[in-house]
């Protein structure tokens, strides 16, 4: 019989959020994997836990998901953990939950902390409909293909940042939404310097381009998707046209009809037929 992965959130800042159930789950299961062993010791203290741990992070999926799925495999009960929020959002632990999946491993998750969703909810800009983008590419050519194909997105978007990165990251979004885009910045969240700053995204620029203003901490930006309001609706031209740039980009053909009929609320199935038929 195999054991079962559990998913457990950590808080991204303040230890008081961790809930009973994911402490009774890390105090049941028979080892960690962390992200950061160092990280998730002080959190284990915290919770009077003492647990094995093992390692599985970016740059040792394919040796450290072995292990671990290995172990599952042979009975053992995972708690997977990373440094900060839900894993597998954001986080190498989707590729674990893929093979446990393949392998009939039963993944248990359970609800709790996870930056984007607590931002979002205090960002101040709509919250119905939404999408998440993770950090951009470090790449630049890809990052600045990322961004111009969102700049008809009408969701709300939402981004990871790190603080050396957020001038030169503001400064390209502001170039392809333009300066009056709102955003909220919302940095370390939960912890002792939580702040959000809601602005536009040519007042962050500047803000952040002034020396007494660096960037501390981690960011999650929150930026408002595209106002449809004043503009004539997109016809099954527009999204051809959009099809072919972003086909000329790299984006498949299905890839790029899925984004263009997003981007465009234009019906994916029919603009779909019309790119075959034009290709």
């Amino acid at each position: 019989m195999t054991g079962t992965l559990y998913l457990v959130p950590t808080p991204i800042g303040n230890l008081g959020d961790i809930s009973q159930r994911a402490a009774d789950t890390l105090s049941a299961v028979d080892f960690i994997a962390a992200e950061d062993t160092r990280v998730t010791i002080k959190l284990l203290n915290h919770l009077e836990i003492k647990k094995p741990m093992v390692s599985y992070y970016r740059h040792n999926t394919e040796t450290g998901g072995a292990a671990v799925l290995n172990r599952l495999l042979a009975g053992e009960n995972c708690a997977l953990v990373t440094d900060a929020g839900t894993p597998a959002i954001s986080d190498p632990g989707e590729e674990l939950v893929a093979q446990c999946a393949a392998s009939g491993v039963p993944v248990v998750p359970l609800p709790g902390p996870c930056a984007f969703v607590t931002a979002l909810s205090a960002s101040g800009l709509p919250t119905g409909r939404f999408t998440f983008e993770g950090f951009l590419p470090m790449n630049k050519k890809n990052r600045n293909t990322q961004i111009e194909q969102l700049k008809h997105e009408i969701r709300t978007m939402i981004f990871y940042e790190a603080p050396h990165k957020l001038s030169a990251t503001l400064k390209d979004l502001c170039d392809v939404f333009g300066a009056d885009r709102r955003i909220a910045l919302c940095r370390e969240m939960t912890k002792l310097h939580e702040e959000i700053r809601r602005t536009t995204l040519g007042e962050a620029v500047a803000w952040f381009s002034d020396a007494e203003h660096l960037a501390r901490g981690e960011f999650v930006l929150v930026i408002e998707g595209e106002c449809p309001q004043g503009k004539e609706e997109a016809t099954l031209e527009d999204g051809l046209a959009r099809v072919e740039q972003l086909r000329a980009g790299g984006e498949s053909l299905r890839d790029a009809v899925r984004k263009a009929s997003s981007g465009l609320s234009l019906p994916r199935s029919l603009l779909y037929n019309l790119a075959i038929k034009k290709k």
